[in-house]
């Protein structure tokens, strides 16, 4: 009987941290996209161009849309 709840016990654990550690992987390393000022350079495009936002990120316009479909070029 001993043996059986150190085995359950043992399962339980192993499953709440590999839990815990696929949990803390996804958030650190999923990542919103964002604009960069080095991508505007490389394209030649201000990031107003294609974003809503002047600044870069977030929502596209159309041109945008276009731009990230033809494979950003």
């Amino acid at each position: 009987m001993k043996m059986h709840a150190r085995k359950a016990f043992a399962l339980v654990c192993g499953t709440a941290a590999a839990i815990l550690i696929v949990g803390t992987l996804s958030v650190s390393v999923s990542r919103p996209a964002n604009a960069t000022p080095q991508f505007a350079a490389s394209s030649g495009k201000p990031c107003g161009q294609c974003h809503q936002n002047p600044a870069g990120g977030g929502k596209l316009k159309p041109f945008g849309e276009k731009f990230k479909e033809n494979g950003n070029k």
